[in-house]
């Protein structure tokens, strides 16, 4: 069957492209051309908010009870539901994640989320009388508006969900500009939302490219925006925002640091950062890929990460068997390989991988799994996100040193401790200036706000909190 399409979702339909510009997706694995779609224009972009914002302004959404429109995202959630096996492996197909991380992340976490979202919304205070020092004051949570949402390639279902779903609960309607190397999901995406009963014009979707995307994000007709995304391109978009005093959302870059402390199981420890460094192939924000260890432990350490990572089966996405597939795209495996090469000029020793394709693969846009010793906290490799399937051990004196050489970063989304005792580890959670982090594990709860300190980004996703940034905040006055 293929894959190729030649409309967007545009107004509750297939409306046909403003030019004949075409996005080829292409295989990471193969190389090969999977699908051509149409590349979004400004506008196609135009019409996609003139619909959001006619469905906003005049149409029945944002006029729906809340009890209304969870209903309709119930629909919704139901249908995505009986999708999620083909959901996996449309995005392992055109981005190249595992196939196993597919399973778990890449589809059912997204409805996970909406499950989430839907019980989160029932027990929302939506509308509250207080009683305040003259008299009852009713306090409501209305919608905040047009939302652009623009979420990244390397969990694109998983992202999207954390923007859709909160907007469309509380009455918004949405932009969504997929990323041009993953656009097929939301194809998928948006014929399930047709089926659901979602209204015409309160989701859009165009894929596009950078240019298109700054356009969409200055566009007067949008209220709010939320972007997933480097921290580059996160600046330049809260720079307009600030500009327009446009509300906005963002999910950033990470460095994260896992301390191994000396009373860890390094057995359990290493299987859990073969997850926690290396998920989605080490294309992942929250990735742990600073491993800290102690002066007395570091050997070990660097022994047994060298171990479990050389053993990581890397190939084929869609075979169930692997660990590790290759970088989206060429100019991520150029980024990764230029990053392998700058650490050993930066004085770092490769225990394992290094540069050039992985043994028994001669196409595919692949990197070695790559573990660094002799790591100075100061070197880029170590300051710098890779994306990518590459580690850096790092030494610490105490826990007190490990503590600081955790917070010394531009970053703060995410990390990890392993420890024998967990008062212990809750002790260092405590310290260390992430959005999240993990004892022994590290997951997202999507009952508990995610998001980041420092340059890892602004506001929050999941939870009350991440419903609440697609609210406006009314104060009615009684007589």
């Amino acid at each position: 069957m293929s894959l190729d399409r030649t409309t967007f979702f545009i107004d509750g339909d297939w409306a046909a492209p403003a030019s004949g510009d075409t996005i080829q997706v292409v295989s990471p694995h193969s190389e090969q051309v999977v699908a051509t779609v149409p590349e979004g224009s400004k506008a196609d972009i135009d019409a996609a908010v003139a619909a959001a914002r006619q469905a906003f302004d005049e149409g029945p959404w944002p006029r729906l009870t809340p009890e209304e429109r969870i209903d309709v995202v119930q629909n919704f959630s139901n249908l995505y539901a009986a999708k999620l096996g083909e959901m996996a492996e449309l995005i392992s197909t055109e981005m190249g994640a595992p196939v196993s991380f597919s399973n778990l992340a890449q589809a059912p976490a997204p409805w996970m989320q909406i499950e989430a979202f839907l019980g989160i919304a029932r027990t929302f205070p939506w509308e509250e009388t207080r009683t305040g020092a003259l008299g009852e004051v009713i306090v409501r949570r209305e919608p905040v508006g047009v939302v652009a949402a623009i979420p990244p390639w390397n969990v694109p279902q998983f992202t999207i969900m954390s923007k859709l779903v909160p907007a469309l609960l509380a009455g918004c309607t949405i932009v969504i500009k997929p990323a041009p190397e993953t656009p097929l999901d939301t194809y998928l995406m948006a014929e399930l939302l047709q089926e659901a009963g979602v209204p015409a014009g309160v989701v859009n979707i165009v894929a596009a490219g950078r240019e298109v995307g700054e356009h969409l994000v200055r566009h007067p007709g949008v209220d709010k925006v939320a972007f997933t995304g480097s921290t580059a391109a996160g600046r330049t978009i809260a720079s307009i925002c600030g500009e327009q005093l446009k509300r906005v959302s963002l999910e950033l870059g990470g460095k994260s640091a896992a301390i191994v402390l000396d009373d860890a199981d390094l057995a359990a420890t290493m299987e859990g950062l073969k997850f926690t460094a290396l998920m989605n192939s080490g294309q992942a924000c929250v990735a742990q890929t600073r491993i800290l260890a102690s002066r007395a432990n570091y050997g070990a350490v660097v022994d047994a990460l060298a171990e479990a990572v050389s053993g990581m089966v890397v190939g084929d996405p869609l075979d169930p068997a692997t660990e590790i597939g290759p970088m989206v795209a060429q100019r991520q495996q150029e980024r990764v390989e230029k990053y392998i090469a700058l650490g050993q000029e930066e004085g770092a020793r490769v225990v394992v991988g290094g540069n050039g394709m992985p043994d028994g693969l001669t196409s595919g846009w692949y990197v070695r799994p790559t573990v660094f010793a002799d790591v100075d906290n100061r070197m880029r490799i170590a300051q710098e996100e890779i994306f990518g399937p590459v580690l850096s051990v790092i030494a610490y004196d105490d826990v007190d040193d490990a503590v600081r050489i955790a917070n010394d970063s531009e970053y703060g989304l995410a990390g990890t401790v392993w420890t024998g005792d967990v008062d212990a580890g809750l002790d260092v959670a405590r310290r260390v200036r992430t959005g999240t982090y993990g004892v022994n594990t590290y997951t997202m709860d999507f009952a508990a706000p995610f998001g980041g300190y420092k340059s890892s980004g602004i506001g929050r996703e999941f939870g009350p909190e991440g419903l609440a940034h697609y609210t406006e905040l009314k104060s009615i006055y009684k007589p």
